[in-house]
């Protein structure tokens, strides 16, 4: 199906690219959490928590703007996956307060147990947050089995299907190594150095994974490759995606971090690009019944709030942007620590 240009499709890139903004950023802010027991020392994991410290509570407003934005313009489709999805997603917000807990109490005492305990917490909370965002994609590249109603007539342990949770590793592996790339860009020294004996490493086990979920993927979830078979233009998406993964060792090997992460993000937008082609023009698919899938004309708003909600995000999305660079600018260089540092 070719993309048309009325308020539903504008509405699906919206959301998509407001998803994007999220897996971009707080992609990071995980990746640096996955590998916060590989530091050495109190004052290394602090540099760790301090190099996401200004900026990963901003990160996470994108995924609360995208979650609003879901339910006002296709409000079926978030009752669908929310309800269906309710203790992955539960698990999902548990780590992410975790997370946000451990940042804050990790330094409040001395006590070597104490800072360990927080420390295991930051980076168990990540991984499984990482894993959980990858295994809810996979589940919505694979489809869900759906009723009439468009209830959700599985299990949660239906959720952990093999597909599911390849996707769920692949996308740790992805933000490991964005986030390994982060602290190469904001570290020096004894931790640079060894960070950057960790990236052979977080790229060549995100190389293997990507390789094989899109293997699988191709020989699996036809539904997801039949829209590259019918329009080959298409075909410069997974290509571009594909030089922009082949770049990150280049940059990483020639000292040029900033490049390198700005290659490990196009790579993310790269794959989540494939993604929303792959769905489009569904939402939800169904696999107990295709006619049961939800699409953006059967999941969507009214005309009248999709019109006025566009409105709005013409006003609000520019002012997010404005904020999420005036704060990584402000915030740019390498990470010092002082006293007012966590």
């Amino acid at each position: 199906m070719t993309f048309s240009f009325d308020l539903p499709s504008i509405w699906f890139l919206i959301v998509g690219a407001l998803f994007m903004g999220y897996a971009v950023l707080d992609g990071f802010d995980l990746g640096v959490g996955a590998l916060h027991l590989f530091a050495r020392g109190d004052t290394e994991r602090r540099l760790m928590i301090n190099s996401i410290g200004p900026v990963w509570d901003g990160n996470e407003v994108w995924l609360v703007t995208a979650g609003g934005a879901l339910f006002a313009a296709f409000p079926e489709v978030y009752a669908t996956v929310f309800s269906g999805f309710y203790l992955a997603f539960m698990l999902f917000v548990f780590s992410l307060i975790f997370r946000a807990v451990a940042i804050e109490f990790r330094s409040k005492q001395p006590m070597a147990w104490w800072r360990g305990a927080w420390d295991v917490s930051f980076s168990a909370a990540s991984v499984v947050g990482s894993i959980l965002v990858g295994v809810a994609l996979g589940n919505i590249a694979r489809g869900i089995p759906l009723a009439a109603d468009h209830e959700y007539t599985g299990t949660f342990v239906g959720l952990l299907n093999p597909y599911a949770l390849m996707v769920g590793l692949t996308t740790l592996a992805l933000f490991t190594m964005h986030g390994n790339i982060y602290v190469l860009l904001k570290t020096e020294g004894a931790l640079q150095d060894r960070a950057r004996g960790w990236v052979r490493w977080t790229i060549g086990a995100f190389v293997c994974l990507y390789g094989t979920t899109t293997l699988v993927t191709l020989f699996t979830q036809a539904h997801m490759v039949r829209p590259f078979e019918r329009q080959p233009l298409f075909a410069v998406a997974p290509f571009l995606t594909l030089l922009a993964v082949a770049n990150i060792p280049r940059e990483v090997y020639h000292g040029r971090e900033f490049r390198a992460l700005l290659s490990s993000a196009a790579a993310m937008l790269g794959l989540l690009t494939l993604f929303g082609i792959g769905l489009y023009p569904s939402l939800v698919f169904s696999t107990s019944n295709p006619a049961h899938s939800l699409v953006i004309y059967n999941g969507c708003s009214s005309t009248g709030t999709l019109t006025t909600m566009l409105i709005i995000a013409g006003i609000g999305m520019p002012l997010v942007l404005t904020y999420t660079i005036a704060i990584y600018r402000i915030f740019r260089g390498k990470v010092k620590l002082t006293e007012n540092s966590y």
